[in-house]
């Protein structure tokens, strides 16, 4: 039996503003971020979402309570689902974590892990979901990571294609069908 996803990224934090890649630090939501989160919850409310999964990383536990904390839809964390570990290199400027993103695929950053580790931690999740959530619709609140493997695992997108594309951010957020 399928499960519906929907993703949608974390809120806007003070480090997207800033331009730094937070990777494994927890970050927080911007203003903007909050603002961000407030609409998600008023937009998917009623979407028919049976529960909401979401990073354990500070900025998408935030952009969770705010969506949905004053709802009866479970939220539930999983760490599985965080950001790609640039180890030593969280929290560093975005542009340079960009220009050598190819080469990071299959070697660990130093202190942290490869994109393809990220993508394969993410899709532990999905795997799991069927068993409690088939037949359902589930919201899933993540990053970049998330997004490449959902990409991956529903779409059969190469990664090598999606780690040399740019993030295209999404206010709607995306769905996927997983059978």
């Amino acid at each position: 039996m399928s499960i519906e996803i929907v993703f949608e990224t974390h809120a806007l934090s003070e480090d997207n503003e800033r331009g730094i890649a937070t990777g494994w630090l927890p970050g927080r939501l911007s203003q903007r971020g909050r603002d961000n989160a407030a609409q998600m919850g008023r937009r998917r409310r009623d979407d028919g979402i049976a529960a909401v999964f979401s990073s354990d990383l500070r900025r998408s536990v935030e952009t969770a309570e705010i969506a949905f904390g004053e709802t009866d839809i479970p939220i539930l964390y999983d760490w599985r689902l965080r950001e790609c570990d640039f180890g030593l290199r969280n929290g560093t400027p975005a542009s340079e974590l960009r220009q050598d993103r190819v080469y990071y695929l299959d070697q660990p950053y130093p202190g942290g892990e490869s994109r393809r580790q990220a993508v394969r931690r993410v899709s532990g999740l999905l795997a799991d979901l069927p068993a409690r959530w088939a037949g359902q619709r589930v919201l899933l609140i993540g990053h970049v990571a998330t997004q490449h493997a959902l990409e991956h695992v529903a779409n059969g997108i190469a990664l090598e294609d999606l780690v040399v594309a740019d993030f295209d951010w999404r206010e709607e957020g995306w769905e996927y069908r997983l059978e």
